[in-house]
């Protein structure tokens, strides 16, 4: 019996499948190294680390987990070699072109959460394909990351309530958490309970910022490509032994 199948019997989990992370944010670090320690190219590292994501994307539909999002290229990440770029946008392309084979039958809702715009036009076809064709499954929501950075977003944000301030359609006292809110890639995503980095970094690499200020942190030394099932079950047994005060005794 594979270990997926093992893990999802009840007696096997030993979590409370009742208080479950509504959302789970995954911060994928360690690609890059994974590949390096093995004597590989660092490409060969970011299609592992996409496999790990096929897995835990099934992992986490199976558990119940109801959103689940994925820091998948940084605004920072076109810093990177030409060739190592070119490569993840490959690897982003064939994943998004093979999200149809990929999800059947599971029930998932891709969404893509960034600068669309700035990406190259194949895959801002295949975002608009993909998060059309599965705008009707009612299961886990996978928001992808792409093309992300935090700080850009607030700042959108807050030139979008500045634009209708001056437009006269919104007064600033009437300005709240939930008017910024509303302005975010995250508009119609609750925010993160739990989230996890791997690779043992202990930074969220300007992802999320507004959106995790009462979320649960959890750290692995694991490399992203070696992280599965196991891990987000431990990930998320940790997350249950913790008291969530926002900010209350």
């Amino acid at each position: 019996m594979s270990f997926l199948n093992q893990l999802f019997k009840k007696e096997k989990l030993n979590i409370d499948l009742g208080q479950l992370p509504n959302h789970v944010a995954i911060i994928m670090d360690g690609n890059g190294r994974w590949a390096k320690k093995r004597g590989l190219p660092r490409n060969v590292g970011h299609r592992e680390g996409s496999n790990a994501l096929r897995k835990i994307v099934e992992a986490s539909s199976k558990l119940g987990i109801k959103h689940l999002t994925v820091y998948a290229f940084s605004t920072e990440n076109w810093k990177r070699p030409k060739n190592e770029v070119d490569a993840l946008m490959s690897l982003l392309l064939e994943y998004l072109k093979n999200a149809e084979r990929e999800l059947s039958g599971k029930n998932v809702r891709i969404r893509v959460i960034g600068n669309i715009k700035g990406l190259p036009e194949d895959i801002q076809k295949e975002v608009a394909r993909v998060e059309k064709l599965t705008a009707v499954n009612s299961g886990l929501s996978l928001n992808m990351a792409l093309n992300y950075g935090s700080r850009d977003e607030i700042l959108q944000a807050i030139k979008g309530i500045a634009k209708e301030v001056e437009n006269k359609t919104l007064c600033v006292e009437n300005i709240d958490e939930n008017t910024v809110a509303r302005k975010l890639y995250t508009s119609e995503i609750p925010d993160p309970d739990l989230l996890i980095r791997t690779s043992g970094e202990k930074r969220i690499s300007n992802f999320l910022l507004w959106q995790l200020a009462y979320t649960e942190f959890y750290y692995t030394d694991v490399l992203w490509p070696d992280f599965r099932e196991k891990h987000l079950i431990e990930a998320v047994r940790e997350y249950q032994s913790r008291h969530r005060r926002f900010g209350g005794i």
